[in-house]
């Protein structure tokens, strides 16, 4: 009696372990929605503490970036690895249940069935089934990943064209002032909107691919001193200034853009916080005011705009309120996300 029910034991934890990974992929890939599957956590994270180790090793920023560039391809090569893992263990069990030998030949026929090896023959019509299925399912698994790698590669590379063209324009280093006065000089500020609705976009992808893909959260950029969340702070903090300290910046599209930034970089940010994850994703966090931004930076930045000709709101006291208060929105969003994927210090203004 015992000896049957540990068959029967075997047998149902073996099909649990292979439900479980079977959803963990499908909701990985195929979900069309942001779902945090443990699974996958668990591989991440595990990984994420080696690449920590090795990461404090290094004495400078190039080479930690160099160490942390890795991380995210090599966490993509092993989900698959251990999702083959956990169903050669399910199906080990399965084959253990029904009397298929002792545990060291069930893993032989598993390992067998999962890569198609055909090494190992089966000894009834029931069996025969299962490690058809276990094929099946080995194939299905990698072709999923195989399918997917495309479409990862396209968003991170639809992600790193707009990084490269902020960068490009916020100077070096980059700065929300030195991005303000390109968009005053190029007539992006007022009269041309283009700029901000890519950017919008911009957000609205990042919220959506970061979260179906949280992987891509992870994906460095080519050079070093590149980051996508550097990028969407400089965005937003360009925004926060033109609103508080440029008269008659109220432009809608403007607005829009910010607004998305700020729903996006919360969105990711409670994605990868348990702590903050619950159903009313789409409301904006009422974070306190914060100090981020000294008092003296943002008067350097304000004084370096009216050099460049841009007319100020007349009231820098009350212009310092509307920053700090804007910036409030999306702050703990960006450094928690910076501080995630290690990203590259960045000028407060």
């Amino acid at each position: 009696m015992l000896d049957l029910t540990l068959h029967v034991l075997a047998f149902t934890v073996g099909v649990v372990l292979i439900i479980t990974t079977l959803s963990a992929a499908i909701r990985s890939f195929v979900l069309p929605r942001n779902e945090v599957v443990k699974l996958n956590g668990y591989v991440f994270l595990s990984l994420r503490l080696v690449f920590d180790w090795l990461t404090s090793l290094r004495t400078t920023f190039g080479a930690r970036d160099q160490v942390q560039a890795h991380y995210a391809p090599v966490a993509l090569v092993a989900l698959p690895i251990v999702w083959l893992t956990v169903i050669s263990a399910g199906f080990t069990l399965i084959y253990w249940g029904q009397g298929e030998g002792d545990l060291l030949e069930c893993y032989q026929l598993s390992g067998s069935s999962l890569l198609t090896l055909g090494t190992h023959k089966t000894r009834g019509p029931v069996v025969t089934v299962f490690t058809f299925a276990e094929a099946t399912i080995g194939l299905l698994l990698l072709t999923l990943l195989i399918s997917y790698l495309p479409t990862i590669y396209q968003a991170f590379s639809r992600r790193e064209i707009v990084v490269a063209r902020v960068e490009l324009r916020a100077g070096t280093p980059p700065s929300a002032c030195t991005l303000l006065v390109w968009l005053n000089r190029t007539g992006s500020l007022h009269d041309d909107t283009e700029q901000w609705e890519l950017w919008e976009e911009w957000f609205v992808e990042i919220e959506e691919s970061h979260t179906s893909l949280p992987v891509l959260s992870f994906f460095r950029s080519p050079q070093p001193g590149r980051s996508w969340v550097t990028t969407a702070t400089l965005i937003l903090d360009t925004a926060a200034l033109m609103f508080s300290a440029v008269k008659d910046s109220r432009d809608s599209q403007v607005e829009v853009t910010f607004k998305a930034g700020c729903l996006s970089m919360n969105r990711v940010y409670r994605f990868f916080n348990e702590d903050l994850r619950t159903e009313a994703n789409d409301i904006l966090p009422d974070n306190d005011p914060i100090e981020e931004a000294s008092r003296a930076e943002f008067e350097q930045a304000c004084d370096q705009l009216a050099e460049q000709g841009l007319a100020l709101h007349p009231n820098r006291a009350e212009a310092w309120q509307q920053y700090r208060e804007l910036r409030g929105r999306y702050a703990t969003a960006v450094e928690f996300m910076g501080k995630l994927t290690m990203a590259p210090v960045l000028k407060s203004l």
